[in-house]
């Protein structure tokens, strides 16, 4: 497996799974982080949660555990495939989730992308953050 994709709801998982098997990558997308190993063939499996909207905490337990059953099933790259619109609770939890993958993963640094544009391109270039200083 190339690559893991935790989505943090259904729509974005369908989306970026969507993204991936017509840019020719097969994909599998699973609806919550599976209870045991499952046999899987594609190079990509995306994950989806329920965590858009729900208090950091539990954002953040739900994604590390999507994690660690991806890295457990082998996989070595990941992206966390967040909501596009950064509205969706008052306290905010991609911050909390993407600092907790990050320590999770023993990195400190990663890419923030904002929403995908279909019909627009458009590049993103000097940006940089991190989980702690950039």
């Amino acid at each position: 497996m190339q690559l893991g994709v935790i989505a943090d709801d259904f729509t974005g998982a369908t989306d970026i799974a969507s993204f991936l098997v017509r840019n020719g990558m097969p994909t599998v997308q699973l609806n919550g982080v599976p209870t045991r190993d499952i046999p899987l063939t594609s190079e990509a499996v995306v994950i989806s949660l329920k965590t858009r909207s729900c208090p950091a905490e539990m954002a953040v337990s739900q994604s590390l555990a999507a994690l660690r059953w991806l890295q457990a099933q082998g996989c070595q790259q990941f992206y966390f495939k967040y909501c596009s619109t950064f509205d969706s609770t008052a306290q905010g939890n991609i911050g909390p989730v993407l600092d907790a993958l990050l320590a999770e993963l023993g990195e400190t640094r990663t890419v923030i992308s904002r929403r995908c544009r279909l019909t627009a391109a458009r590049s993103i270039r000097d940006i940089c953050s991190s989980a702690s200083n950039c």
